[in-house]
């Protein structure tokens, strides 16, 4: 979404017909079309209930809302076949919450029909660097 509103010169809206917009996340992709290099950044995601977050050469991914967490070594298994997670359980651990964290600042969470959809209040906690 950031590029398209680079690319088209609009403005990201604050407000729309009296509603709060969610503010727009990610970093325009516009500068790298011109040659000059992506810095890194922690991806997240979620769809339809599968979940992930990147960071760096690390990725956890879980199938399914109840799915376990898998980690991956991207640069080592490009093909997601040996997952680490009973290895690397802190990097697990870590990596988690900050998923947790992202999903309930962007209103992943709760999930649509769980039985509480209000917005639940949470703590930012600090999480040490995990490299």
């Amino acid at each position: 979404m950031a590029t398209c509103v680079d690319i088209s010169g609009a403005k990201y809206p604050r407000q729309y017909k009296g509603n709060t917009i969610q503010p727009l996340e990610g970093k325009s992709l516009v500068p790298v079309f011109s040659g000059k290099p992506l810095t890194q950044r922690i991806l997240y995601w979620e769809h339809e209930g599968n979940r992930a977050i990147r960071i760096g050469k690390w990725k956890l991914v879980a199938k399914g809302r109840k799915g376990r967490w898998e980690l991956f070594d991207m640069e080592q298994d490009r093909t997601e076949t040996h997952n680490l997670a009973r290895r690397f359980p802190q990097r697990v651990s870590k990596m988690s919450r900050l998923w947790e964290f992202w999903a309930k600042r962007t209103n992943v969470l709760p999930w649509p029909n769980s039985r509480s959809r209000k917005k639940r209040k949470f703590k930012i906690k600090k999480v040490r660097k995990l490299e």
